[in-house]
């Protein structure tokens, strides 16, 4: 199993709800946060990743359980576990804990997300990148 990625972050008031606490969408989108900040960790250039070049990796499932609030200002860590599932598809776990000392202790939100590669001309299923495939066995 390849090393966890670790992403620090402090929740903001837009990324609550009306009852003060982390809107559920807001919470996959904190864990795509840590997603882009791995890959240009790695050296993937995002600006051409998103871009859309000779390959698209779209989510395909997303998912997220919390377990506890989180309000404006609490600071998060976001433990971030790639795994390849094919030449053409990979998942990422995700485990939020309200600090680095608490990732070894119950977590406060799990999500996991799961991604495949296609050609964006065909919209058919390719092999991932050399450079992605890098990315998640590192």
């Amino acid at each position: 199993m390849n090393q966890a990625f670790i992403y620090d972050r402090t929740i903001h008031f837009r990324d609550t709800d009306a009852a003060g606490v982390v809107y559920f969408a807001n919470g996959l989108s904190i864990c795509h946060e840590a997603y882009e900040t791995s890959l240009a960790a790695s050296g993937i250039e995002l600006k051409s990743f998103f871009r859309g070049g000779a390959i698209a990796v779209p989510i395909t499932q997303a998912s997220i359980d919390f377990f506890k609030p989180m309000f404006c200002g609490d600071r998060i860590v976001v433990s971030l576990v790639k795994t390849l599932l094919s030449p053409e598809s990979f998942q990422i776990e995700y485990q939020l804990f309200f600090d680095i000392e608490s990732v070894e202790k119950k977590a406060i939100a799990k999500a996991l997300t799961k991604h495949v590669c296609i050609d964006p001309t065909t919209r058919k299923r390719c092999n991932l990148s050399p450079d992605l495939l890098k990315w998640i066995i590192s």
